[in-house]
């Protein structure tokens, strides 16, 4: 018997359209759409297992949330939420595809690194997951490898400017990993921060006793983003590769961003919502509540968030992700007490990003359809998983959100699913919320409840990017 899930009433709502169109689903994937009262729709209703009445709400595709650490290691701790966890809040907040980073150990091979977070995620995820991969020793076994990743789905590659002795890359590194991606059909991913003045004035801030979480800010300046952005971008360029730069967090970045596209270099940009809707302000904040913020590129003032908007609107950044590494505020950040530069660097958030993109909508930063594009439609596409993600269309994954544009919520980490003791946007108003999730045609939470399971997703090889082809 094939199982039938038809959504009817609805406004489905992609990167291209609003439509009011019934959808059916059948066998995990999206059948057909038709519009809202025909004939052919209602002679679904008839015959399907299923109804959902999705009058008065939006139907939109599952979020893809490219940039998550679960159980990612860093500083002598682990980022607290578990792929179990953490897929089942991402589920929660109406994301329904992750793309974590398996993270290769310094002397060991990228292999070693990719089987571990294979391990780790096995069975785990409630919904479906994919892998970047972490290079922090490249080298010429190194490069070699990322050929058979490439053809084995994990076709993307992150480097670090900074954190010298951990994932730090020198240019030269930085520029070979680039010419192999050129070659074998890669994206390097680039954490963009020169790391080597940034421990200089770390080192000096803290001799001069400065050892506030807001110093984390005023160290890692806007210009050394600004200034590794524009390397990154130079040494693509001479090696003639695709560049896609991580966690934009300020208008520096985004200006040398945009020059790059305009020369017509394919050149791409992420931000994520704390850079859009928290600031320095926050990393300010007393008896060290400021260190609940502390996350790299840190948050920067205020007058940084309009730029961010603004290269939203005019598509100088393509994607809106998370880069949820979430750390206890109890026993975790408070490793720095006395030391800012011990602070684990992370902020929870795979939960609130369709949300709090939503209230963008409400607010009149983006419309509806960027919102879909730039949290479902554009990550699907930059990381070769569109059409399976990241739309509503015949052959698609049913990867379907109800959402409710009017309910009203507040967030709270008394009320989240991360497994995390605070919220970055505690207290928070925002309008509309996620009612109902599937996941390739299965019910991961009705009406708002969990219902769900681990080990329902599945792990996802993907294609190269297809803004490149």
């Amino acid at each position: 018997m094939v199982s039938r899930t038809v959504i009817r009433g609805g406004l489905v709502i992609t990167a291209a359209d609003e439509m009011h169109t019934d959808v059916l689903v059948e066998e995990g994937r999206i059948a057909a759409l038709a519009a809202h009262g025909s004939p052919h729709a209602e002679s679904w209703s008839r015959s399907a297992d299923r109804t959902i009445d999705a009058t008065g709400k939006y139907v939109i595709p599952g979020g893809v949330d490219a940039h998550t650490h679960m159980e990612l290691p860093f500083g002598g701790t682990f980022a607290s939420d578990t792929f179990e966890t953490g897929t089942r809040a991402a589920a929660w907040g109406g994301t329904t595809t992750i793309i974590d980073f398996a993270v290769q150990t310094r002397g060991h091979s990228l292999r070693q690194g990719l089987d571990a977070w294979y391990a780790k995620s096995d069975a785990q995820c409630a919904i479906d997951y994919a892998f970047h991969m972490i290079v922090s020793d490249v080298n010429d076994a190194t490069l070699k490898e990322m050929d058979g990743l490439v053809a084995e789905g994990v076709s993307s590659f992150k480097l670090f400017m900074a954190y010298p002795g951990v994932f730090y890359s020198d240019d030269g590194q930085i520029l070979r990993a680039m010419q192999r991606a050129g070659e074998n059909g890669g994206l390097i991913m680039m954490h963009a921060e020169n790391g080597i003045a940034i421990d200089v004035l770390v080192k000096q801030a803290l001799e001069r006793g400065e050892t506030d979480p807001r110093y984390h800010g005023e160290v890692r300046k806007a210009l050394l983003e600004a200034e590794a952005t524009h390397r990154a971008i130079k040494l693509a360029q001479v090696a003639g590769a695709p560049l896609y730069v991580v966690h934009v967090s300020a208008q520096e970045a985004v200006a040398e961003l945009a020059r790059a596209r305009h020369e017509g270099l394919p050149v791409f940009g992420e931000t994520c919502p704390q850079y859009l809707f928290l600031s320095a302000d926050n990393l300010a904040e007393p008896d060290f509540e400021g260190a609940k913020y502390v996350c790299s590129t840190p948050l920067r003032p205020k007058e940084h968030q309009a730029a961010l908007w603004r290269g939203l609107r005019t598509n100088e950044l393509q994607v809106v992700s998370t880069d949820h590494c979430p750390f206890c505020f109890s026993g975790q950040k408070e490793l720095g007490r006395g030391d800012f530069s011990k602070i684990p660097n992370g902020l929870p958030g795979v939960e609130n990003r369709m949300d709090l993109l939503h209230q963008a909508v409400v607010d009149g930063q983006i419309s509806r359809r960027r919102w879909i594009e730039i949290a479902c439609a554009t990550p699907a596409r930059m990381f070769g998983l569109y059409p399976k993600k990241g739309t509503i269309a015949p052959g698609a994954d049913a990867d379907i959100v109800i959402y409710d544009p009017h309910a009203e919520q507040t967030l709270s980490a008394a009320t989240h699913h991360m497994n995390v003791d605070y919220s970055a946007y505690e207290g928070k108003r925002l309008t509309g919320r996620v009612e109902t999730v599937l996941s390739r045609g299965e019910f991961v939470l009705t009406d708002r409840e969990f219902t769900g399971r681990a080990g329902h997703g599945a792990y996802i090889p993907r294609g190269t990017c297809q803004y490149l082809h």
